[in-house]
């Protein structure tokens, strides 16, 4: 729960489905900036539709060092993400920072991937 992350930065990254190529590049990212991620205090928390089978397999693949959490519509409806990107039960791929207060201080719609992670971390560091 998010609440137990209190006290910390968060990122909620929604993205469509588990090794697709621009949810790779941009799981990579996170992955490849992750120490200065969280040099920053910033908790990265991955969230698509997939079941657990599937995010350990993407995990282990990329050697992913943060959390993917599996949404049954319920995450996406709360945060306003929509899901049917593309026609298909997928979540579009946004993202969330989030302070140390629990509140939502930017949101990216529309990701690119590629070199997200260092937006996230600027942004963050200017909160």
């Amino acid at each position: 729960e998010l609440s137990s992350l209190k006290g910390k930065n968060v990122v909620v990254s929604f993205y469509p489905k588990d090794e697709t190529s621009g949810c790779t590049v941009e799981a990579q990212n996170f992955r490849d900036k992750f120490e200065d991620l969280k040099k920053a205090d910033i908790t990265v928390i991955g969230v698509s539709m997939q079941d657990a089978a599937s995010h350990k397999a993407f995990i282990e693949k990329e050697k992913l060092p943060f959390d993917l959490a599996i949404d049954d519509g319920s995450i996406a409806k709360a945060f306003g993400v929509p899901v049917g990107y593309k026609g298909a039960q997928l979540h579009a791929r946004w993202t969330f920072l989030i302070n140390k207060d629990g509140k939502v201080k930017k949101i990216w719609r529309d990701v690119q991937p590629k070199d997200h992670a260092v937006e996230v971390l600027q942004a963050a560091q200017s909160v």
